[in-house]
């Protein structure tokens, strides 16, 4: 190692440089004030500042910021006060959620006889009763629909969708460059590396989709020998599981939240890891669960993984059909002389229509009844017990049937899951979290809409909607607009760092694992069955925050053990012949971008340097693995 670190002969200098080119194009907006993270625990105390833009010295908060954070809506604040001037009981009936609000309802006379389950609050709709439309409008209510972008309308293509979207304007400019392959590998990946931009590039944005939308066709060699540490985590039967495990040991469901890590960071097959992480929150079930020692795995084989670009009848029926799903939902204890209407609920909320559907409790109670028999046998298969079922005639929303047989029950309820599944509303609630997952929290309606009409006209199909979703202006727009959450954030450091499998897998996943519960994200584990939020108000956490930031240090400075972890020094393989130049090359290998003077020279400063300083160390003497870990720190990284 040189002995100067540094050489500040004024004759020798060089004016700073920076690394340009068509990926790394300048960002020209206003870079924001950083935006005050409160914890979880003053976040309430706080709501009622929220509901108004931050204003500070440096003015109000950015467009961008507001876009990705949301204040949220002054009925929020208004239903909060009549809660505290009504007292306690009322705060306790507020926290029963939306079925609650149904029950005690205004009161109204059913005009409709086809099923008789009483009267008054049974017949108003959680929509009617002021529910949210789901859970994560409750922290984006107050912005509505993002309806201009800056572009929207639907090309032939995705590669000339991105051409129209960057000709235009961004209505709410981000810190992150525009380039469109950046925004796909942001979008589409968890995060990009050098190898991804390599590959978009060789092939272009239209056949690397082709490409991702065809996974089985596509190569997985080192996430595949990673998962050699989980071998259950493939396991699609459950007779496989307890041949392999002991009995209530949840070594199965623990191999699978480590499976997922791995996964994420080291799959070829980066969109359809995607997928699965979103239809895993979609129809979720928590991991590990008491009951899913055995059942929990080939769920995720048999139903997330196998549907997760397919259709989501598909994918619907067979969750209806898991043992794991009817244990999580407690449909195993449900019987048609004692009906529990826990799975017949989130059927309609969270799994298809969603409160903004319509259904009332009538509805859910109807529900309820169509699914009684299906349940788990003692070895963990799926069971239908006829015995079990509820007969008689049943309405939920425009779907009746006699339902006189027992023995036709469960043909009876896979009909009326397709019914669901295909349902108008149906198409609206997945196309809105489609968007929310690759464009923006609160996304426009008219994509949302072109969204759920291809859904509809492809009978439920996936890919179809995803293709449209990928040349529609709004994707390409929307650079910037995508806050990461914590496991997101960690598994694109992970990647773009070169962090790779090592000798010693069962531990490295073990030590991943627990560091995302330290993060608030652990893989599968909400445990509600609404799945993780995917906005980034949900997030918002000054320990979560300092949390994100230990992991960067993690992974610059080799911490995992058991894995390959790259060098720092490795980083700056360019030659750069100033401490700014340094940066901005520093700046492309992690971020994709230099950052803008002032933040570049705020980690000169603490570097305790200047600009045109010779760099004669391309460790600069060991401060690297410290400096590194600050590029990953700053909004450029935390964004998508």
């Amino acid at each position: 190692m040189p002995e100067r670190l540094f050489s500040d002969d004024p004759s020798s200098a060089d004016a700073p440089k920076k690394s340009k080119g068509a990926l790394f194009a300048d960002y020209t907006g206003e870079f924001p004030l950083p935006r005050v993270l409160r914890d979880k625990q003053t976040a309430q105390d706080d709501e009622t500042a929220a509901i108004q833009p931050r204003r500070g010295p440096g003015g109000p908060a950015p467009a961008w910021l507001r876009a990705g954070r949301p204040a949220l809506h002054e009925l929020t604040r208004n239903r909060r006060q009549a809660l505290m001037a009504l007292g306690g009981g009322a705060v306790a009936i507020g926290g029963l959620g939306s079925g609650a609000a149904a029950v005690l309802g205004r009161p109204e006379t059913d005009g409709d006889d086809f099923v008789k389950t009483g009267n008054g609050g049974g017949n108003v709709s959680p929509q009617e009763a002021g529910s949210f439309s789901n859970r994560d409008s409750s922290y984006t209510s107050g912005q509505g629909d993002l309806n201009d972008l800056g572009a929207s309308g639907l090309a032939d293509t995705p590669s000339a969708a991105a051409v129209a979207a960057m000709r235009a304007t961004p209505r709410f400019p981000s810190p992150l460059n525009r380039d469109p392959v950046l925004h796909l590998l942001r979008r589409c990946t968890f995060g990009p590396t050098q190898a991804d931009i390599a590959a978009v590039k060789q092939l272009g944005i239209d056949a690397w989709l082709d490409q991702q939308l065809d996974p089985a066709n596509l190569p997985d060699p080192v996430a595949d020998a990673a998962l050699k540490a989980t071998p259950t985590a493939t396991m699609a039967g459950a007779a496989d599981i307890r041949a392999a495990v002991k009995e209530y040991d949840n070594k199965a469901m623990n191999e699978l939240s480590r499976a997922v890590i791995a996964r994420q960071i080291w799959s070829t097959r980066q969109l359809f890891e995607v997928m699965v992480d979103f239809w895993n929150n979609h129809l979720n079930i928590t991991s590990p669960f008491d009951g899913g020692w055995d059942t929990r795995v080939p769920y995720d084989v048999n139903v997330i993984r196998k549907h997760a670009l397919g259709k989501f009848s598909d994918m619907l029926i067979a969750s209806a059909r898991d043992p794991a799903m009817m244990r999580y939902l407690d449909n195993t204890s449900s019987d048609r002389r004692n009906v529990n209407e826990n799975y017949g609920r989130e059927l309609l909320e969270l799994h298809t229509v969603g409160i903004d559907g319509g259904y009332t409790e009538k509805d859910v109670r109807n529900s309820a009844y169509l699914m009684t028999g299906r349940t788990a046998a003692r070895d963990g298969t799926f069971k239908y017990d006829q015995g079990r079922h509820w007969t008689g005639a049943v309405k939920v929303l425009g779907f009746q049937h006699a339902n006189k047989s027992a023995k036709d029950g469960l043909a009876v309820g896979d009909a009326y899951l397709m019914y669901l599944a295909t349902h108008p509303s149906t198409a609206r609630y997945i196309a809105r979290k489609l968007a929310v997952r690759f464009v923006c929290d609160t996304p426009p309606q008219a994509l949302v809409d072109r969204l759920a009409k291809t859904y509809q006209e492809s009978g439920s199909a996936v890919v179809p909607v995803l293709k449209v979703l990928f040349r529609s202006l709004e994707f390409w727009i929307a650079a910037g607009l995508k806050t990461r959450r914590p496991l997101e954030n960690f598994v694109a450091t992970a990647r773009v760092v070169g962090t790779k499998p090592g000798s010693d897998m069962a531990r490295a996943l073990d030590d991943l694992y627990s560091f995302t519960r330290k993060l608030g994200q652990p893989p599968l584990g909400w445990e509600p069955p609404d799945g993780y939020p995917d906005v980034a108000t949900a997030w918002s956490s000054a320990a979560g925050m300092l949390e994100t930031w230990n992991a960067h240090r993690a992974f610059v400075q080799g911490q995992w053990k058991g894995l390959s972890n790259p060098k720092a020094d490795t980083l700056v393989a360019q030659p750069a012949a100033t401490l700014a130049t340094y940066l901005d090359v520093l700046c492309n290998r992690l971020i994709f971008q230099p950052m803008k003077p002032a933040e570049r020279d705020a980690l000169i400063k603490f570097l305790g340097a200047r600009p045109e300083t010779r760099v004669t160390d391309p460790n600069l003497g060991g401060k690297l693995p410290n400096l590194a870990p600050l590029v990953l720190d700053s909004i450029y990284h935390a964004l998508r």
